[in-house]
């Protein structure tokens, strides 16, 4: 997804807490992947494989000039033949470590055995984000979770603090506190759109570049919000 067509996106969702939700997930997701560092490991449930997520955040790294947005797939069934990029299977996260990211993307509760593999990787010293769909365990497991909530009731489990993180839970698009948030269906937002904001905006260099400019994807993306803002009230 374009700039362009994240401004138009942004601009939709303008009256809601989504814009700055998702910019906030992904500064967490941009400093946690520190140059040099260990890496970023993606994984979705035995349902959902967030292939979609891996190949945005491959183009943003490469357009923002921050290599280390670019994620291994992590995959539940690998088959012979597969090409490198899609052969990394779950015994990837039993050497996760001190210095890595495993970003979860989980609409519904993963079976328990990735649950048990992202404990002993944030145990191991990994950072874990999530983008979940509410489930109470997925985000006790996360240092900052972003819940995206599907059309039902809403799903069991503690709010607020759970294991020392901070995170709300709030249908029915209230306002987040803490270090996450979750919106409810009411919102008109899935999992795929919060997914493009995130990595559109995790490819966003908040930061002044050599001689005071920004890089020219932040620019373009600044022109674009600009081009597609409302006219301001005439007095």
């Amino acid at each position: 997804m374009d700039a362009v067509r994240v401004a138009l996106l942004r601009e939709v969702l303008a009256g809601t807490e989504w814009p700055a939700a998702t910019r906030r997930f992904a500064g967490s997701l941009r400093s946690s992947v520190v140059p040099h560092g260990g890496g970023l490991l993606l994984v979705g449930t035995e349902e959902y494989e967030p292939w979609h997520l891996a190949a945005h955040l491959v183009d943003e790294a490469a357009w923002s000039g921050q290599p280390e947005l670019t994620p291994t797939l992590v995959r539940h069934r690998v088959r012979p033949g597969d090409p490198a990029h899609l052969a990394v299977g779950l015994g990837r996260l039993e050497a996760a470590g001190r210095g890595e990211t495993l970003l979860v993307v989980a609409p519904e509760r993963p079976e328990a055995g990735l649950l048990e593999r992202v404990h002993d990787a944030r145990r191991a010293g990994a950072t874990v984000l999530s983008l979940d769909g509410g489930d109470a365990e997925v985000r006790a497991l996360a240092h900052d979770a972003l819940t995206v909530r599907a059309p039902g009731p809403e799903p069991g489990g503690e709010r607020g603090t759970e294991r020392g993180t901070e995170r709300a839970s709030v249908p029915g698009g209230g306002h987040p506190t803490g270090h996450g948030g979750g919106y409810g269906a009411g919102d008109g937002v899935d999992l795929d759109t919060v997914q493009h904001l995130v990595s559109a905006a995790a490819g966003e260099n908040s930061l002044p570049g050599p001689r005071g400019r920004r890089r020219f994807r932040d620019r373009l993306s600044w022109l674009a919000d600009q081009l597609t803002a409302p006219p301001p009230a005439r007095w």
